[in-house]
């Protein structure tokens, strides 16, 4: 832990199902009234069925959206969905406070899912080339960030136990033909809100807290 790093860690915040656009504008309220004395805080949500592209997110990777809303966003990347069963963490962290850029914050958040993965018995690994983890080549968490003003927001969706039909409407991330699992397919235990509390310990150690003795 750095000599600056707060004693307490993020808030996590626990919000439930939740429509997409209603929980990105609280986000962009928070980064944008937050200052040095702001806490840092982690979302975890799930939400209604979306499809959304990111701030170069080009529309041909939508190959046949049908009934399901499309939003555009002012997060990283291409094309994503996220739909029940999916955990989705936001993470609202002021960068210069833990001393990260963003390439190192995109290490962090996919170290701690395939940290989280290895927990459940699942081989996962993270790609140069394409940003996310993946398991036998397979796609299983996506990620997109924006920072402003130093701070992160948006964050990571990882699939846990949803249907996938929706990703054959879309170019993953703006890849054709990448294909998608989830840990359902890959292990037994898979209630959302387990995979979530896991998750954020693994967040928050690579953050560099030590659980045994910070302060709620």
């Amino acid at each position: 832990m750095t000599a600056d790093l707060p004693t307490r860690p993020p808030l996590i915040r626990e919000l439930g199902r939740q429509p997409y656009e209603t929980v990105w504008r609280e986000m962009q309220r928070f980064t944008a009234e937050r200052d040095d004395t702001t806490r840092d805080e982690i979302w975890l949500v799930e939400h209604p069925p979306v499809f959304t592209l990111g701030q170069a997110g080009r529309p041909e990777h939508l190959l046949a959206p049908g009934d399901i809303p499309v939003i555009r966003t002012d997060r990283g990347g291409q094309v994503t969905y996220h739909g029940p069963g999916q955990l989705v963490a936001y993470l609202l962290l002021n960068l210069r406070r833990h001393r990260l850029g963003v390439r190192q914050l995109v290490t962090l958040i996919e170290q701690s899912i395939v940290d989280l993965l290895r927990d459940y018995g699942i081989a996962a690994y993270p790609r140069a080339d394409a940003p996310g983890v993946y398991v036998d080549a397979r796609k299983i968490a996506a990620l997109g960030l924006r920072v402003r003003h130093g701070c992160s927001f948006h964050g990571l969706s990882l699939n846990v136990d949803m249907d996938l039909e929706p990703f054959s409407r879309i170019n993953p991330c703006g890849f054709a033909d990448l294909r998608v699992t989830q840990m359902a397919d890959l292990t037994q235990s898979t209630k959302l809100s387990s995979v979530g509390e896991a998750l954020t310990r693994h967040l928050l150690q690579r953050l560099g807290y030590n659980l045994d003795s910070i302060i709620p």
